[in-house]
């Protein structure tokens, strides 16, 4: 009997029209999402007797204005599940209303991350069952799999649930409470965030009507918390005053660094809150009680620095550079724009021992003229000259005169990409790419004797595309695992062919896989960076016909190589030099790792790696509460740790590790692909078993010393300090540790990205460790040299570090002996099942043994009791020898 009005499109807007057509209408019902019914006028005499909301949790002021005098339903639930699986009655006066108990033929389950149920009033993330689920996501397998699981307490076979990513809890009376998104859940400067307590937080200001906060990260690399808040009628809003409302009730970490007040939030047309729509802050946080401006230009100018990389408004002279987001490689950038702006030259180390903007405008002040080589500026160079390769060019291009056709220095990408690709577009982006950055089009051709840079003008690049798609789909895989591997391990001629290529693999109509492979002499890390940033931004560009207008470059990476041979010489070659030869000398040739096979006259790079390290969120949470109190990054604790197991390992207490830096220390070079990477030396000497506190500091001394002479390319440090080359093993180091930030990347233009691995075998070193922060914690992988090790050891090795950081975290005051490296299993089967024989027999036995093995081998017994490490091998070998003495007696 009731009457269904059609709307027109101009009442389907929030606000002010939608009310006018409720009230001519005479609309007794009304179902929509809650922000549209948040953003709809209240009127006493409105004609509503029955509003439904949903889409969105409904905040308890939307309660308190309408469900009086009628019937207020909250409802949830998703499309995946027939758009609704719980409703709720919702009464004034009654706070935050829940959404309620399931429908019949529904099943709701709170699960923790093991999928088992969370007792009462604790939040899990909400599973849907039952005979409203659907099926998945047409054409879609992988992303169906991610999100519809089977059923672990489904009575029928083949039952399944479907994961909300909704973060939920149980009240007592059974009813369900929305508590936020598990997507929501953000890390900012290493604190685990929840954005919805914060937003609840918010909503409690007497003066906000609806209130938001996001993660923003408009300098890439750098994440703040900015919330977005909608006043109420007539109501003021200060934002100072706002921050301090928010810091009396949350944590320092969890108050947001902007407030954006607007007259209402941007919504989708399904009526969602549109954060794409978001504008970036206008205003950023202001200390109330410890901001302190600028008081002179100095410090205005570092403030003005500090507040461009760290992505924030306003910097007071006392905040601290490391709290407020820095880190080592922003670091870089600070001194870089130092000396471009004040023409001074101050080292890494410095801002960390004064890491506030009065504390390092006293050091510029007190710099004056007094610093030593000021650098010339960067500026173009005549194509007409011949024109030098780069240090770090040289030597990559040497190497491949000695073993032309080897495919170690290949950098290959495989991306997996899903939704619709428009080929031609993807083409044209990397057409554009190659011809902005002249390094992409540069091949490396020896005249009279030296190698040269051959810039050639214009390229026409080309994306063949390979169709697998009639292929069944396992044959399909197969294929793209193949050619994914062959394109990873085919050589490039650096004087005749482009060093970057490309082909795209058709999966089918909605999935390709782009293989892209670059030669290392014309990229590194953060040219990966910049060559993806640049590529999402030309290929959106392309595919909508919009235009790109990506900056010019005022140099290229030819005209970096020509400065770097200009600069880098004489005396200012000479002060780098004596550092390093200071910081060098003496230092052991080789790190005497115990390895399961006897090192080779001849070091060949076959290789292979192992994956699984990880160490979890709350071991690292207590290791950057660490970081700070000892004022290091987490690079500088983690690589003490790892010197600390090469110490334990090989028993010598002078290690030599290497690891990379970016080599950008001139803010010209930092849009630039190119080889700019440098590798440093970090020598540190763990003599007199200190603790690890003690053990942190020297590691940190000796990384800022190397950060302040890290112009010393290390092609140059081998020549100098490496005269006597071996065959054997790499010089000055054989082992190398990095953690870098992984890449967030993970989609272009729309399309899903993910990885394809390329079974890759080679390596450079003994041991190469790379880890990279995770969510909340630390993964890693590690390259290992199958010439010395076997997998179980490397496994072994990796599982030791992650003991030996729990054990830092546990109690940094042990002394590096003391401190943990085996499991417990390990240690039952050391203590307790290897040493379950009678302890004089086996005694006698092994001194006769050792008697014997020292009249065939003399020094044999001085070995043994030396406690020097032996391989796996001679154990074997003592062990079966020990054996027949045994069963002898």
């Amino acid at each position: 009997g009731g009457t269904l009005v059609f709307a027109p499109p101009e009442a389907m807007l929030p606000g002010p029209e939608m009310a006018r057509f409720i009230r001519s209408q005479g609309i007794t019902h009304l179902m929509v999402a809650t922000p549209v019914l948040a953003a709809l006028p209240y009127e006493e005499d409105s004609p509503l007797r029955t509003v439904v909301v949903g889409g969105e949790a409904c905040p308890a002021e939307l309660v308190e204005r309408w469900a009086p005098g009628r019937r207020f339903i909250q409802q949830d639930g998703p499309t995946e599940a027939s758009i609704a699986t719980a409703s709720m009655a919702c009464e004034a006066g009654k706070g935050k209303p829940p959404f309620g108990k399931p429908y019949p033929n529904t099943r709701l389950y709170v699960l923790d991350r093991n999928l088992e149920p969370v007792p009462v009033g604790v939040p899990g993330e909400l599973y849907i069952g039952g005979a409203g689920v659907g099926r998945g996501y047409l054409g879609h397998a992988e992303l169906t799999a991610g999100s519809f699981i089977p059923d672990p307490f489904g009575a029928q076979p083949g039952s399944r649930l479907y994961r909300t990513g909704d973060v939920v809890r149980y009240r007592a009376d059974g009813n369900l409470e929305f508590v936020g998104r598990a997507d929501g859940q953000v890390k900012v400067r290493g604190f685990r965030i929840e954005l919805g307590e914060i937003e609840e937080v918010l909503g409690k200001h007497q003066s906000v009507e609806k209130g938001l906060v996001v993660v923003r990260e408009d300098v890439p690399g750098n994440k703040r918390l900015v919330a977005y808040v909608v006043p109420r009628p007539e109501a003021e809003l200060d934002a100072e005053r706002l921050e301090e409302f928010m810091g009396e009730r949350l944590p320092e970490y969890m108050v947001p660094s902007a407030f954006v007040v607007m007259a209402a939030l941007p919504l989708t047309p399904n009526g969602k809150v549109d954060r794409k729509a978001l504008p970036p802050p206008g205003e950023s946080r202001t200390e109330v009680e410890s901001y302190v401006a600028a008081r002179n230009q100095n410090e205005e100018l570092l403030a003005g620095i500090w507040a461009e990389l760290l992505g924030v408004e306003k910097v007071g002279i006392h905040d601290n550079f490391f709290e407020l987001g820095g880190h080592s490689l922003l670091a870089t950038q600070v001194l870089s724009r130092l000396r471009d702006t004040l023409h001074v030259e101050l080292a890494v180390r410095q801002l960390f021992e004064f890491p506030t903007v009065a504390g390092m405008a006293q050091l510029v002040s007190a710099s004056g003229d007094t610093q030593g080589h000021q650098a010339p500026p960067l500026l173009p160079t005549p194509r007409g000259a011949e024109i030098p390769l780069s240090f770090a060019q040289e030597r990559l291009w040497f190497m491949d005169q000695l073993e032309p056709g080897s495919s170690l220095f290949n950098v290959p990408l495989a991306l997996r990409l899903k939704g619709r690709l428009d080929a031609g577009a993807l083409e044209k982006s990397l057409q554009e790419l190659i011809r902005r950055h002249e390094v992409l089009r540069t091949n490396f051709v020896a005249t009279g004797g030296k190698p040269v840079q051959v810039i050639t003008p214009d390229v026409r690049f080309q994306v063949p595309v390979v169709e697998l798609s009639s292929l069944p789909e396992q044959e399909r895989e197969a294929e793209v695992q193949r050619r994914t591997d062959e394109d990873a391990h085919k050589p490039f001629a650096l004087d005749r062919e482009p060093l970057v290529r490309a082909q795209l693999l058709r999966v089918s109509a909605e999935e390709h896989v782009l293989l892209l492979s670059m030669h290392h002499i014309v990229n590194d890390a953060w040219s990966g960076g910049i060559f993806f940033s640049e590529l999402g931004s030309l290929y959106q560009g392309f595919t909508t016909g919009s235009s790109v207008s990506l900056p010019e470059l005022p140099v290229q990476y030819a005209d970096y190589a020509v400065w770097q041979r200009n600069w880098l010489s004489g005396e200012v070659l000479e002060v780098q030099r004596a550092y390093w030869r200071k910081q060098l000398s003496g230092a052991p040739a080789v790190l005497e790792l115990p390895t399961d096979h006897p090192r080779p006259a001849v070091r060949s790079t076959r290789g292979a790696a192992v994956g699984e390290f990880e160490v979890s969120a709350g071991v690292t949470r207590a290791l950057r509460k660490l970081c700070q109190q000892e004022g290091v990054t987490l690079f500088m604790l983690v690589e003490a740790a790892f010197h600390t197991l090469m110490h334990r390992y090989s028993g010598q207490d002078d290690i030599t590790v290497g690891t990379t830096i970016a080599g950008r220390t001139r803010t010209e070079t930092e849009p630039l692909i190119g080889l700019f990477m440098n590798t440093l030396v970090l020598r540190v000497n763990l003599a007199g078993d200190p603790t690890f506190r003690e053990a942190l500091a020297r590691v940190r001394d000796v990384a800022l010393g190397a950060y302040a002479h890290q112009e010393m390319p290390f092609e140059k440090l081998v020549d100098e300090f490496a005269p006597e080359r071996s065959l054997s093993y790499s010089p000055l180091f054989q082992v190398v540790f990095d953690l870098r930030t992984a890449s967030s990347a993970s989609t272009l233009g729309g399309l899903q990205l993910s990885g394809v691995n390329a079974r890759t075998v080679t390596t450079k070193f003994d041991l190469a460790l790379m880890t990279f922060e995770q969510g909340e914690g630390l993964v890693g992988t590690c390259q290992y040299s199958t010439d010395l090790f076997e997998e179980q050891t490397i496994r072994r090795m990796l599982g030791h570090l992650k003991t030996l950081l729990e054990g830092v975290a546990a109690n940094v005051e042990q002394r590096l002996s003391k401190l943990p490296l085996l499991s417990e299993e390990e240690r039952k089967q050391v203590l307790v099942e290897w040493n379950a024989t009678e302890t004089p027999v086996r005694m006698a036995c092994l001194h006769e043994l050792f008697e014997e093995q020292a009249r065939r081998t003399p020094d044999a017994v001085a070995v043994a009791f030396e406690g020097t490490q032996l391989s796996y091998q001679q154990v074997e070998r003592y062990a079966n020898q020990l054996a027949h003495y045994l069963r002898e007696r």
